[in-house]
């Protein structure tokens, strides 16, 4: 495969294989990587490249391990190390758009820990196409739970092998399938979609009305968005192609803070193709289980300094005992070219909550990931009655409203009440980060509290550590917080958003030691 490193226009779709981790706290290692480089106008095959991959300790190809890829410990005992393959899966890689199925769940987080393991910077795409979120988005489920092997069985593409290199095929051509039969059913809407063979998954259901409309997989509620769509104007699948002339390029998820304008929004009929709002709902981290097991530790290096300002007040917070239900307010407003969102006020400004004292059951947790595979971040804390009965009520209202839009998304409880300690919820907050470059940080202002002074903390790198240090199980917390709305892969809810925290100094001597 030879690339040149100045040529970046190329989608690389690719795939890594894996050993299976068989213990608590085992990491994946690589076996195998394959990746192809497809011309996004043409979407033909330019070059591809694939490897087996040494891994340094051979133990941890286990039986599982073996049955789920075929890749025994004889197979790739002679084959290089991935330090040995570095260098080129860093030029086939960087700059690039990257594509594949579950790639932000998976294959990113593997590339980068298997960089980190050399520490060596890790590649970073100019976009991404993940096939998994974009084909449940737009295909629906006639294809069943949308695996890969669910997708070529259904298209008569033969079995996955899952061995890195045809399955990136395999991917490409699932792809190319779907995107023709969206663009067929787009192009005569009322025959097509009313065919017998189209799937009923395929269907709009209005709960407002109980009422049935089929009107093409542009608005199937098995494609829900993080905003609820009343009938917005897209273009036709023709006028895109017409005006871009790129079949790709306008439905990826750019590495980029803000999304660009890729397709106006003139006509009435829905565009199957346009992932302008599947943009922006990758960029989000869709925080959904609001209770898991205790993260694994982190190592305890801290950077932070503490600097001695004086306290901000944050005056537009109120506390949930002094907020009225009857005065809060839930709207849909635009949020860009054929979006909208739920619009939450308390008054006619925006809903900002500050809950005291609350405790952390669980620390922070880094398991849900961004459009390219970064950890964002989360933690869950214990409820006040107060703060539950307000979120209670915003919810049910919020909930209202989506139904009433049409989103058959199942709606998932902000406040979550686990079976057998429902005296003992608990709600998620989520700590919102930005990406400058390569350099990412979170935005939530983070203060110490200790007797009548109030010092806001200083952090010099973004480092999970640090906070992790920080937000234990069992410290109390004075939260700050923003409510938001999503409606996203058929899932719907509200989250809490953390704009600012103060910590409680009894509750983290052990960890401010560490910090000056």
């Amino acid at each position: 495969m030879m690339v040149t490193g100045e040529d970046r226009s190329e989608i690389v779709f690719f795939d890594v294989e894996t050993t299976i981790p068989t213990r608590t706290g085992q990491k994946y290692a690589l076996l195998e990587f394959g990746a192809i480089l497809v011309c996004p106008r043409k979407l033909v095959e330019q070059h591809s490249y694939s490897t087996l991959v040494r891994p340094s300790d051979l133990s941890l190809i286990s039986t599982l391990s073996v049955r789920c890829n075929g890749i025994t410990r004889d197979a790739v005992t002679s084959a290089p190390s991935f330090a040995d393959i570095a260098d080129k899966v860093f030029d086939v890689l960087h700059g690039r758009i990257w594509a594949g199925h579950n790639i932000l769940k998976f294959d990113c987080p593997r590339i980068r820990e298997a960089f980190a393991g050399i520490n060596r910077p890790a590649p970073e795409p100019k976009g991404t196409i993940d096939t998994l979120t974009l084909l449940t988005e737009r295909f629906g489920r006639r294809a069943g739970d949308m695996k890969m092997a669910s997708l070529a069985t259904y298209f008569g593409l033969g079995e996955q092998t899952h061995r890195s290199l045809d399955d990136v095929r395999m991917n490409f051509e699932v792809l190319k399938h779907c995107a023709t039969v969206l663009f067929l059913e787009s192009s005569l809407p009322d025959i097509l979609t009313n065919n017998s063979w189209v799937s009923p998954n395929a269907a709009v259901r209005s709960r407002a009305n109980g009422n049935t409309n089929l009107e093409g997989m542009g608005l199937s509620i098995d494609t829900p968005s993080s905003s609820v769509k009343i009938g917005s104007p897209m273009k036709s699948v023709a006028e895109a192609y017409t005006e871009s002339d790129n079949p790709i390029l306008p439905h990826v998820s750019r590495n980029v803070e803000e999304v660009p304008d890729l397709i106006e929004t003139n006509s009435s009929r829905p565009d199957p193709f346009n992932l302008v709002q599947f943009s922006a709902e990758v960029r989000e981290s869709i925080q959904l289980d609001a209770m898991e097991e205790e993260p694994a530790s982190y190592a305890r290096d801290s950077s932070a300094s503490i600097a001695t300002e004086g306290y901000i007040g944050f005056t537009d917070f109120l506390e949930p005992n002094k907020i009225s239900i009857s005065s809060v307010s839930l709207s849909l407003s635009p949020l860009h070219r054929g979006m909208q969102k739920i619009q939450i006020l308390h008054n006619n400004a925006e809903l900002q909550v500050r809950s005291k004292c609350l405790k952390v059951r669980f620390g922070i947790s880094t398991m849900f990931v961004d459009y390219a595979g970064r950890p964002r971040l989360s933690f869950v804390v214990d409820a006040s009655s107060e703060l539950c009965q307000l979120m209670d009520a915003i919810d049910n209202l919020a909930q209202k409203l989506t139904e009433d839009s049409g989103s058959m998304s199942e709606w998932r409880p902000v406040v979550n009440r686990k079976p057998g300690f429902m005296n003992c919820p608990t709600v998620r907050l989520n700590l919102p980060t930005v990406v400058d470059g390569n350099i990412s940080r979170w935005v939530t202002d983070i203060y110490q509290k200790e007797s009548s002074t109030t010092q806001k903390l200083m952090f010099s790198r973004f480092d999970v550590a640090e906070l992790d240090s920080l937000i234990t199980p069992g410290t109390l917390l004075d939260v700050y917080f923003s409510v938001d709305s999503y409606d996203y892969q058929q899932i719907a809810g509200i989250r809490l958003v953390a704009k600012k925290l103060i910590v409680h100094s009894s509750l983290m001597d052990k960890a401010t030691s560490r910090l000056t």
